[in-house]
């Protein structure tokens, strides 16, 4: 069976790259592109893709709330958030939305087809980088080494994981 993926972005060419670099997976298509938020959300709605790619700042209707509609008019399809802003609020504000993953774009070329592949498999997926700005948001780590400075082990990221995954199955509040 083939990964059915939109990818929105206001950048054809941020667009032509992720579609480039996703379709050099065996079984993944990129089915739909759209150029604004509201394009998603409509294209999310005719074609139910099994993971849409969203940035944050698009025209029209910003990625929050874009996330918020595909997963109401879609709520099979997973959401992956890729922006270049690594804001702890932003961070809440996408989870509570209803997006799985979270990945910065200047990490996209490492962390986009692993973070596609956890979203195909219905796992939450961020970004180390993005891990250690969640964690220091629901402080869970200690003062003694500040949080933005510091990358998470694999064990704490794989924790975080696990409680992101266990907030989406019983629609527990974010932290």
């Amino acid at each position: 069976m083939r990964l059915r993926i939109l990818v929105a972005d206001d950048h054809h060419v941020v667009r032509t790259g992720l579609r480039s670099l996703l379709e050099t997976e065996k079984g993944w298509e990129v089915c739909a592109e759209a150029a604004n938020g509201r394009e998603a959300v409509q294209k999310a709605e005719e074609l139910k893709p099994d993971v849409a790619v969203l940035d944050i700042g698009m025209p029209l209707l910003g990625g929050v709330e874009a996330t918020r509609q595909i997963r109401k008019v879609s709520p099979k399809t997973e959401v992956l958030i890729l922006t270049m802003h690594d804001s702890e609020v932003l961070i809440r504000e996408v989870l509570e939305a209803g997006a799985r993953g979270y990945i910065l774009k200047d990490d996209a070329d490492r962390n986009l087809i692993a973070a596609v592949d956890a979203l195909r498999r219905h796992e939450p997926y961020l970004s180390s980088r993005i891990s250690g700005l969640f964690a220091k948001a629901v402080g869970s780590l200690g003062e003694d080494s500040p949080p933005d400075r510091r990358r998470l082990t694999p064990r704490e990221r794989e924790i975080l994981q696990l409680l992101l995954r266990e907030k989406a199955t019983r629609k527990l509040p974010v932290f």
